[in-house]
């Protein structure tokens, strides 16, 4: 009786140290961040060491790569009085893909598109902006495995966008466009809920991770976001804001219906924030359609630090004034873990502080700041 003990004993806990190791072999890392113009030269590149010191797969970009109506500051840094405008507007791109992109090495990378983007070419021609995006960063929005996607989807889909996903066990990965003032268009709202109908029967998907730059409406970031802008026309806002809750309920039905798990990230706010959508908007269960996703907000990549929202409840997590990214855990059943890891003055690795000197650098860390208010549009005041 005491060996068969013991020899049980021994199993369990053999079996127990396999389903570890099989649970350790399940697991893999993934970063996320946007919002890198203004210094994004000087942290991008801190952001690139600390990223491949923790092997994740792949590092995704929500957006806003480079200020675009204006020349950044770090471009300023380096070439002074003799950049102009229009050399800026030649350059930037180049730029971003050289200071901010080359430091990851090998690391595949995954780009996504920011209102600024649409800035290239000037107010007013946001149309030809978005277009030089595909043009620009052809080479990010078709790599193998997007193509791969694109065709499985719609064999006759020769085209490109600037939304997109792709699958890497047990998440899919959804990239959606919302850089236009307008919001989602028909077109791609058809198209998010082709792709969850199809990973609602998808044994192999058991999450989604939903990457965007505008965080969808009434989130605790509202004066910034989907709900849309002072400064902008009525009919764009309206239709950024119908878009953006018609892009949540699919997510949300999905979620429901299918029961996989939805992780939504945005940037657009330069600070960190978690449980963004945990807002009395969308808890309040006597309207239909309403319900909580996970979501968070990282646009900590190097741009202009916001000030926190007012009157955000206590127990919200957040942190602004502060640059760094989202590491993100991806376990076997589909739990997706996100921790925020932040990057100081001294994880600058030496050649960039040589490079654009300390002065620069402190400037960086300790100014770069706009303290600016996002006033909340009257959709935020909605039950």
């Amino acid at each position: 009786m005491i060996h068969r003990t013991l020899s049980l004993l021994v199993f369990f806990s053999l079996a127990a140290a396999a389903s570890a190791q099989q649970a350790s072999e399940d697991t893999w890392r993934f970063a996320v961040s946007g919002d890198s113009r203004n210094c994004g030269d000087v942290v991008m590149p801190t952001i690139a060491e600390s990223v491949l010191q923790h092997q994740v797969e792949f590092y995704w970009h929500l957006g806003d790569f480079r200020v675009g109506y204006d020349i950044d500051e770090d471009m300023r840094n380096q070439y002074g009085d003799k950049l102009t405008v229009d050399d800026y507007t030649h350059d930037a791109w180049g730029d971003f893909l050289s200071n901010q992109i080359a430091p990851f090495g090998k690391l595949p990378i995954y780009l996504g598109i920011g209102n600024h983007e649409l800035y290239r070419d000037g107010k007013g021609k946001e149309d030809e902006s978005h277009a030089d995006f595909i043009t620009q960063f052809h080479y990010w929005l078709d790599k193998p495995e997007l193509r791969k996607q694109r065709l499985s989807d719609d064999p006759k889909n020769g085209s490109l966008n600037a939304y997109y996903h792709w699958k890497k066990r047990p998440v899919d990965f959804i990239y959606l466009d919302n850089s236009k003032d307008e919001g989602f268009d028909k077109d791609q709202l058809a198209w998010l809920e082709g792709v969850l109908k199809k990973d609602k029967t998808e044994q192999d998907v058991l999450a989604v991770v939903v990457g965007m730059h505008r965080a969808l409406p009434n989130s605790f970031a509202c004066g910034h976001s989907m709900n849309g802008d002072p400064g902008t026309s009525p009919d764009a806002n309206r239709s950024s804001l119908e878009s953006g809750r018609a892009a949540y309920k699919y997510l949300l039905d999905f979620q429901s219906a299918a029961h996989k798990r939805v992780y939504v990230l945005a940037s657009h706010s330069h600070f960190f924030m978690q449980d963004i959508f945990d807002t009395p908007y969308w808890k309040n269960s006597s309207e239909k359609d309403r319900g909580v996703l996970d979501g968070w907000l990282i646009g900590t990549a190097g741009a202009k630090r916001y000030r926190l929202p007012d009157n955000l409840p206590s127990a919200t997590l957040a942190i602004t004034y502060t640059y760094g990214y989202l590491l993100a855990r991806v376990h076997g059943d589909g739990t997706v873990n996100f921790e925020f890891q932040q990057i100081t003055e001294d994880d600058v690795p030496p050649d960039v502080k040589t490079r654009y000197g300390k002065k620069f650098v402190d400037v960086c860390f300790l100014a770069n700041r706009d303290d600016t208010p996002h006033v909340p549009e009257a959709s935020c005041n909605d039950k």
